[in-house]
């Protein structure tokens, strides 16, 4: 992954009180993690929810001994029960966790989770049916031989694997990422992967995939989901997304929503977030209009940010996250098509970013709304603040 009252709630950031953030980096095992009183006031999702929208966030696996952002480890799963209503697996149902082989299927990793998360009284989206990469798909459907009839064979291969996936499920899953990334944002043009090879294009990969999950899951929302973003450099990846929104249309695919998502950043050093932004917004909301436009819903799949290019002092940098991830929440809540919003982690002693997208300074990265000691910062507040401030939209569609 690579991953409007512009700036008004930033302003208010300092005015509220929060816990110190903490400059160094993961604080120890979980059970090393100290006591934070709980926040004042609703969490998050109990804010969105009279505005019509729900906030949620990914799920690692629970593994014995680590330390990890699950509902196994009563830390994270105390923030998630605060702040959330909907959850998604992190890695749990992609195809390297479920697919072991091209005759087998291993669901206990995501059961665990699902169980888990029904506990709790949260709702189930599914990440993802199919991650169009050939760089993630599993060794063995790489190099897997689909003999003397390739069309047939991966045709029936792919439907196998989403008819299994959401019949297993059923209601349990209210929405599904079908297919992931299949757009190179090098150029925009579809990613060739195994499957497209073997099936003649990627267009009849894409077309299968939902064609089939819509016959396997008639009352799950179906949403394409990728990491073009409102950034300068992501161009050619959103003219390519909208020409792949362009063709499913066309050719009649069933298609819900666009999953935006939403690893947003400042990438090159800055001395004002705020130019950062009036540069890149309105850019950004043509491209909206024009999905919208095509009768798509939205759901951002994926929200974090990314400080590279932000100041290395904590203070200013929070205050710098917070404001750029303000501006970038209220145009996203300013569409009534935007039902849900999910966080991918909460707090930063688990995200991913500290691994892949490291800081060229060394420092830990800040781009979640919990630090690593499970404080909230200036982020979390300008979430809050925003979905507080975000239009009522009406009704969902509902599938049946």
């Amino acid at each position: 992954m690579d991953r409007r009252a512009m700036l008004a709630g930033a302003g208010a950031l300092g005015a509220v009180a929060l816990l110190p953030g903490h400059a160094a980096g993961l604080a120890g095992p979980a059970s090393r993690i100290p006591a934070v009183p709980p926040l004042p006031g609703p969490g998050l999702d109990a804010v969105a929810r009279p505005r019509g929208l729900r906030i949620g966030t990914c799920l690692a696996q629970a593994r014995p001994g680590a330390d990890a952002g699950s509902l196994a480890n009563p830390a994270y799963a105390a923030l998630v029960e605060r702040d959330c209503g909907l959850a998604v697996p992190e890695n749990a149902l992609k195809w390297q966790a479920v697919r072991p082989g091209p005759d087998r299927f291993d669901f206990a990793g995501f059961d665990m989770i699902l169980h888990d998360a029904e506990r709790r009284g949260l709702a189930m989206r599914g990440h993802t049916l199919l991650w169009h990469y050939d760089k993630w798909f599993p060794r063995w459907l790489i190099e897997h031989d689909f003999g003397a009839h390739p069309v047939q064979a991966a045709e029936r291969m792919l439907r196998r694997h989403v008819e299994t996936v959401c019949r297993r499920y059923g209601t349990r899953i209210t929405s599904y990422d079908v297919v992931n990334e299949a757009v190179d944002p090098a150029d925009g043009s579809m990613r060739s992967t195994a499957l497209s090879r073997a099936m003649g294009s990627p267009e009849a990969v894409l077309d299968v995939a939902f064609h089939t999950a819509r016959a396997a899951a008639p009352h799950a929302e179906l949403v394409y989901n990728d990491y073009m973003s409102w950034e300068a450099g992501n161009e050619k990846h959103r003219e390519g997304v909208l020409r792949l929104l362009e063709g499913l249309r066309r050719r009649g695919t069933p298609v819900d929503a666009l999953g935006v998502q939403s690893h947003i950043g400042v990438f090159a050093p800055t001395t004002s977030v705020e130019e950062v932004v009036a540069g890149i917004a309105p850019a950004w909301r043509s491209f909206l209009d024009r999905v919208v436009a095509m009768g798509y819903r939205l759901v951002v799949t994926e929200f974090d940010v990314r400080d590279r290019g932000l100041a290395a002092a904590i203070p200013q940098r929070d205050r710098d996250v917070a404001a750029f991830a303000r501006a970038y929440l209220d145009i996203m809540l300013s569409y009534p098509q935007l039902n849900d919003l999910l966080c991918w982690g909460l707090t930063d002693r688990y995200s991913w970013l500290r691994s892949f997208e490291p800081r060229p300074d060394g420092q830990a990265t800040r781009g979640l709304p919990y630090d690593a000691d499970f404080r909230a910062k200036p982020l979390y507040v300008a979430l809050r603040d925003a979905l507080a401030a975000a239009p009522v939209r009406p009704p969902r569609p509902a599938r049946t």
